[in-house]
């Protein structure tokens, strides 16, 4: 029987919104790939960058402390914007913010200026990041959300994984400033994909306000505890200036916590919290970065400092967790979508806790496939988990508040991130500056990565704990998308 004309449009519409879905999936991957190398490069090459700019260590530090401040306190806004005026303008603009500040950054002519411009390409990359997850939760179906968001993380693995080897024929081949520039191509390539196939969305109905006061006692709370947390170590934990830190930091996320929950339009909606899947999640998510980035923080410690491997030996090594992660990212998201996210969330800890149980067997003598053995099955572990806990959270949210949602789960990200180097970093300089011989180092990793796995555990705990729901989609904007 042929087809009438509205029959037909309505066929042609849905194949076109088949296929632009993977078109953004593509404009978001770029993003996230952009970013992901951009942060692991800089890391990379500081050593350079003293060198070049004739500056010193504890000035340098900055260019990646600035970015984290910055990035971690305005996500929350960022997101919460994204939910009132649309998510696309926020990731145009912020396509755009980043790839000036990357000029300016490539441009910089003394540390000063080069972490002044890393604080505007932190503006860009949290709007970015806040943004993200949630066009790719509203353009893809429910059936589909954990894969996306697996590809999506894949991305992520793959700009750590090649973040060595490009930041290094960079600087080589050219200089360090060709690291930022770099990212003018690839940005405009993402942003043009951006423009043309993220849909345009409609003006939401509800009338809500942007809670200017609960943003600025966010960001001057996290960023005061993040500070604490990432300079504690230097400053001295109980000198003034680090009471004087953490004291911000707690008088102002409780003056935001209560008035949260006292307004009608609040920057953060407390309500999400009581979703026991959004909730747990979050804490889940919180734990297996703090053991990430444990892992990210110890290994070149044990294999350039303890085995006296040259930067490009240890890289190599070093590939083979985000590899694997790469590889089993899509997969683990893929089957969350066939049978929930519940089981791939414990399996994928599980596996993380074997892994780590083996990096805490490290000794002088352990021999590199080993090694190599033990990060594939920490990567597994992490890749078997990111995927299906992400597309919980995002599943666990209404509609109208995906861009909060998403904004948790990135400011959850650098939270773990800052307690896990944070607390490896105490462990490892608390035993190294307290003990002596030759085999110190090897000890203090031991330890650290026992409070690593440690943590693993836990996460497993809550990842078991979770509740099994399954949120019918209805079409109304407040309804939830879909957790299962």
């Amino acid at each position: 029987m042929p087809l009438s004309n509205k029959e037909s449009t309505e066929r042609m519409d849905n194949l076109n919104r088949g296929r632009r879905k993977w078109f953004v999936l593509a404009a978001i991957g770029t993003s996230t790939f952009m970013s992901a190398l951009d942060t692991s490069v800089v890391n990379s090459i500081l050593p350079v960058i003293i060198r070049s700019l004739g500056s010193d260590i504890a000035t340098i530090q900055w260019v990646v402390t600035i970015y984290l401040l910055i990035v971690s306190g305005l996500l929350l806004s960022f997101g919460r914007l994204g939910d009132l005026r649309g998510h696309k303008p926020f990731f145009l603009l912020g396509f755009g913010i980043f790839i000036l500040s990357s000029a300016f950054c490539g441009l910089a002519s003394s540390a000063g200026w080069l972490i002044a411009f890393r604080g505007l390409q932190a503006l860009g990359a949290a709007m970015l990041a806040a943004n993200s997850p949630a066009i790719l939760t509203k353009n893809f179906p429910a059936t589909q959300r954990g894969q996306a968001l697996g590809l999506q993380a894949t991305m992520t693995y793959l700009g750590l994984m090649v973040a060595p080897s490009i930041g290094g024929w960079l600087t080589d081949s050219f200089t360090w400033r060709a690291v930022f520039f770099i990212n003018i191509p690839v940005g405009l390539l993402a942003f043009s994909l951006s423009w043309l196939f993220i849909p345009a969305e409609e003006k939401p109905a509800h009338t809500e306000r942007f809670d200017l006061t609960g943003a600025l006692l966010f960001l001057a709370g996290l960023v005061a505890l993040l500070l604490w947390l990432n300079q504690g170590h230097d400053w001295g934990w109980i000198t003034p200036v680090s009471v004087l830190s953490l004291t911000i930091a707690i008088v102002c996320l409780v003056l935001f916590t209560r008035i949260e929950y006292r307004l009608s339009s609040p920057m953060l909606d407390m309500s999400l919290f009581k979703d026991s899947v959004f909730s747990l999640s979050i804490i889940s998510a919180i734990l297996i970065y703090m053991a990430i980035f444990s892992i990210l923080f110890l290994m070149p410690f044990y294999l350039i400092q303890g085995r006296e491997l040259n930067p490009s030996q240890a890289g190599l090594i070093l590939t083979i967790q985000p590899l694997v992660m790469a590889i089993s990212a899509p997969f683990s998201g893929t089957i969350s979508d066939r049978f929930g996210t519940r089981v791939p969330c414990i399996l994928g800890m599980g596996i993380l806790s074997f892994g780590l149980f083996f990096l805490t067997r490290l000794e002088p003598s352990t021999s590199y496939s080993d090694i190599a053995v033990a990060l594939g099955i920490a990567g597994l572990g992490i890749g078997t988990f990111i995927s299906p806990n992400n597309s919980a959270i995002m599943g666990s949210a209404p509609r109208h508040r995906q861009g909060i949602a998403a904004a948790i789960l990135a400011t959850a990200r650098s939270v773990g991130m800052v307690l896990g180097i944070g607390l490896s970093g105490a462990i490892l300089t608390t035993i190294l500056s307290n003990s002596s011989g030759d085999e110190v180092l090897f000890k203090s990793v031991q330890a650290s990565f026992y409070a690593a796995f440690g943590i693993a555990i836990l996460g497993l705990i809550v990842s078991a704990v979770k509740i099994n729901n399954r949120i019918r989609v209805k079409g109304n904007n407040n309804e939830r998308v879909e957790t299962r």
